[in-house]
C-alpha cells in the first residue's frame, strides 16, 4: 500500500532528534492518517516498536495494576505479549486509541523521567477527553493536533513537487498571472479535491484508480461512523442535540444568512441549552466554528460574540458527502462549485485557514449589509478575506479598507474563481492558493 508524505512526517523528525523530547501525543479526527504516519515514521526510525491500541485489546488497560512507573507498565507489558522487546534508546512505544483509555497520559510523567524508551499517543476525539488527559500529564508530553489532508498534501499525492508550490507561492508574490494551462489544471485538481475531502484512505483509492468509483460511499460510511461516535462518546450531554446540529451545518449553510441559527435545529431550541454540543463537535475535530467580530479590529482573541458564529465542516470532502443527490450531481457533472449559494466557497477557504493555524472570524455589522467572510492578521495588520464565487467587486471590502473607522485594515484580500491581480489595495488570488495564504502574508508582512 503506497503511503502518502504528510506533513507530520517532517515534525516527527524534529522531534525524534530533539534531545529532550518530551512524549508526544497527536490529536485528530478518525481516519486522517494518526496510526498509519506515526507507524511508518516509526519502522523507518526505531529498532523495536510497541504497538499498542487499547480499543482493539482492551487488556492492555490492565498494565497500570501496579501503578505508573515505567518497570511495572513493561513488565506487565511483556506478561501479556512476551514477545514485545524493549531495548534502551531504541524503542519506540506506541500507544494507539488513547480516547478509550486517557488514564495511560497518567504514566507520560513517569516515562519522561525515566528517559529510556520514546513515546508516541495517539486517538480520535481525545478534545472532549483532554481535560482529564491534561491533568494526568501536564508538564510531560507535548501535543500536535492533525487533520485530514490539506490541499497541498493533496498535490503531492497526485505527484506535484515542492517547485510547483512554490513556483505557486511565486505567483502570488510577484502579483503575475498564472496562463491559462495552469489555471486549467489548479483548478481541477481543486475541484477533485474538494469532492474527495482530505481523508487519506479515499485519496489513496483516488490516486490508485483513477477514478471516483467507491469513493462518496466511503465518505458517507465516514460520516455515519461519526454519527457513531456521538452516540458512543457524548456522555452527559443530549446525543440527539448534538447529532440535529452536525445534520443541519448543510442545511444552514445553504441559506444567503450562513449565521447557523439554534433556533432552526428543533422547535424551541435555545443557545444555552445547545452550546455544549457544538463545543463538543468542535473538540472532537469534525467541525470549524467562525465567530462573528464585535468590531473588526485587532486583537481577535476575546473580540467576537460567543452567541453568533457559522458551522463549517473540518473537511470539504464529507460536507459534500453530505449534500443532496442533486447537487452532488451537480457539482460532479459540472464541476460547478458555486453550488450551495456560495457555501461549498467558504467552506473551502474556512478549512484552509483552519488547517493553516488561523482561528476563523466574520463580521456583520447590524445596522448595515457590510459583511466580510473571514479576517486573519499579521503582526501589525488585520486583514479582511473576501470569499467570492466570481471576480466582481466587493462593496463590503472597499469599505473596509477605506473608511477611517477600521484602523487596522490597510488592504484586503479576495478570493475568487478568477486569476491573480490587484486594484484599490485588494490583492486577489485563485481559490486552489487559499492554502499558501499565511505563508505570502508571512513573507509579505
Amino acid at each position: 500500500m503506497k503511503y502518502l508524505k504528510r506533513k507530520i512526517d517532517d515534525y516527527l523528525i524534529k522531534w525524534k532528534n530533539n534531545p529532550d523530547r518530551l512524549p508526544l501525543i497527536v490529536k485528530g479526527p478518525r481516519q486522517v492518517g494518526k496510526t498509519e504516519s506515526i507507524s511508518h515514521f516509526a519502522k523507518a526510525y526505531y529498532e523495536n516498536v510497541i504497538y499498542i491500541n487499547f480499543y482493539e485489546e482492551p487488556k492492555y488497560k490492565m498494565i497500570i495494576e501496579d501503578g505508573y512507573k515505567v518497570d511495572y507498565l513493561i513488565k506487565n507489558i511483556s506478561r501479556i505479549d512476551s514477545t514485545k522487546r524493549f531495548e534502551p534508546n531504541k524503542t519506540l512505544i506506541f500507544f494507539d486509541e488513547l480516547q478509550d483509555f486517557p488514564e495511560i497520559a497518567t504514566s507520560l510523567k513517569f516515562f519522561k523521567i525515566d528517559g529510556r524508551y520514546d513515546v508516541i499517543c495517539s486517538g480520535s476525539l481525545l478534545g472532549i477527553q483532554y481535560k482529564r488527559i491534561e491533568s494526568n500529564s501536564v508538564g510531560y508530553k507535548i501535543d500536535y493536533e492533525m487533520y485530514s489532508m490539506d490541499f497541498e498534501e493533496f498535490l503531492w499525492a497526485k505527484e506535484y513537487g515542492a517547485e510547483v508550490i512554490e513556483d505557486m507561492l511565486n505567483h502570488m508574490k510577484e502579483l503575475k498571472p498564472f496562463n491559462s494551462l495552469e489555471m486549467n489544471i489548479y483548478h481541477n485538481l481543486l475541484v477533485d479535491y474538494c469532492i474527495l475531502g482530505g481523508m487519506p484512505a479515499v485519496v489513496r483509492d483516488y490516486v490508485t484508480r483513477g477514478t471516483f468509483e467507491g469513493t462518496l460511499e466511503q465518505q458517507r460510511q465516514l460520516i455515519s461512523d461519526y454519527r457513531e461516535d456521538i452516540r458512543k462518546y457524548a456522555e452527559g450531554l443530549d446525543q440527539t442535540r448534538i447529532l440535529n446540529v452536525f445534520d443541519h451545518i448543510p442545511v444552514q449553510l445553504s441559506k444567503e444568512n450562513k449565521k447557523f441559527q439554534i433556533s432552526k435545529v428543533a422547535h424551541g431550541a435555545r443557545f444555552k441549552d445547545y452550546r455544549g454540543c457544538i463545543e463538543w463537535l468542535n473538540d472532537a475535530g469534525i467541525i470549524n466554528v467562525c465567530y462573528c467580530l464585535h468590531f473588526p479590529e485587532l486583537p481577535l482573541k476575546g473580540n467576537f460574540d460567543e452567541t453568533k458564529y457559522k458551522i463549517y465542516l473540518k473537511d470539504t470532502g464529507l460536507f459534500v458527502a453530505m449534500l443532496d443527490d442533486e447537487t452532488q450531481d451537480d457539482l460532479r457533472a459540472n464541476k460547478n462549485l458555486g453550488v450551495y449559494k456560495g457555501a461549498l466557497f467558504e467552506n473551502i477557504v474556512g478549512e484552509a485557514l483552519s488547517k493553516s493555524g488561523y482561528g476563523l472570524y466574520y463580521y456583520k455589522r447590524g445596522d448595515s449589509t457590510l459583511e466580510e467572510d473571514f479576517f486573519v492578521r499579521t503582526k501589525s495588520a488585520l486583514i479582511p478575506v473576501e470569499v467570492k464565487a466570481t471576480n466582481n467587486r466587493s462593496k463590503s471590502l472597499r469599505t473596509l479598507i477605506r473608511s477611517e473607522k477600521y484602523e487596522d485594515i490597510k488592504y484586503g484580500i479576495k478570493l475568487c474563481d478568477g486569476n491573480v491581480g490587484y486594484s484599490d489595495n485588494v490583492y486577489t488570488f485563485p481559490y486552489f492558493c487559499s492554502f499558501l495564504l499565511k505563508r505570502y502574508l508571512k513573507e509579505r508582512d
